[in-house]
């Protein structure tokens, strides 16, 4: 037996394990009545951010010329010796895929 996803059921979980916080207003836009595989795709939409979508806009916005995306994988790579911490690479990502964390001793 199939059985339905309530967005009051997704919405509960959300709140106890949410990965990430952020001043920002969160807006739900999970539909409501899926099935339960329907259900896990489209979590799988709404959480699909900070999954980089190589879209370079990133290594053209930077400033130091430090972020380059490895030919072979398509890793992005920041090379932290020439980076100066602007942050245009985390405000311009799409995906929020870039964090800006602060390194201890600094």
């Amino acid at each position: 037996m199939k059985q339905e996803c309530k967005k009051e059921d997704v919405h509960r979980k959300r709140q106890k394990g949410s990965p990430h916080k952020t001043g920002k207003k969160v807006s739900f836009s999970a539909k409501e009545g899926l099935l339960k595989g329907e259900a896990v795709e489209e979590a799988k939409r709404c959480l699909g951010l900070r999954e980089c979508e190589a879209c370079d806009l990133c290594s053209l916005l930077c400033p130091d010329l430090c972020i380059t995306r490895d030919e072979r994988t398509g890793e992005v790579l920041i090379d932290l010796d020439y980076c100066k911490g602007c942050g245009i690479c985390a405000a311009i990502c799409p995906k929020g895929a870039i964090q800006m964390v602060m390194e201890e001793g600094r």
